[in-house]
């Protein structure tokens, strides 16, 4: 398990650095509450974005982005509102979820990021 866990840090560490040079400025990585986690915790000027990090080795089984269900939606937007509750000065700015969905083609790593994948409605 922990060479599991060692792999999705270094996906979340690929996915952090992409979205940095996408203009996005790091908050903080790895939110826990008992509600649920945030992977990354980043800001796109003043909206504040909650990015859910995926890889699949294969898409045989769909992407990583097709595995966010609406029970793991609902876990991440609960964590969104623990976040909001424990860090108030982000608590006015606009929000979205995004996906960043890691997978491999013709041998190469390819980082897909899905803006506004889904929402807290």
């Amino acid at each position: 398990m922990p060479h599991t866990r060692q792999q999705g840090s270094d996906w979340e560490t690929a996915a952090e650095s992409f979205l940095q040079q996408q203009g996005l400025k790091s908050l903080t990585r790895n939110f826990y509450s008992r509600l649920g986690e945030l992977d990354l915790v980043m800001l796109d000027g003043a909206t504040l974005v909650f990015v859910e990090v995926r890889y699949r080795a294969s898409s045989r089984h769909g992407s990583g982005a097709a595995s966010i269900t609406r029970v793991k939606q609902r876990r991440i937007i609960n964590a969104a509102k623990r976040f909001l509750q424990c860090e108030r000065q982000y608590a006015t700015r606009p929000c979205r979820f995004d996906v960043v969905s890691i997978g491999r083609k013709d041998g190469r790593t390819v980082m897909n990021w899905i803006r506004s994948a889904f929402d807290a409605g």
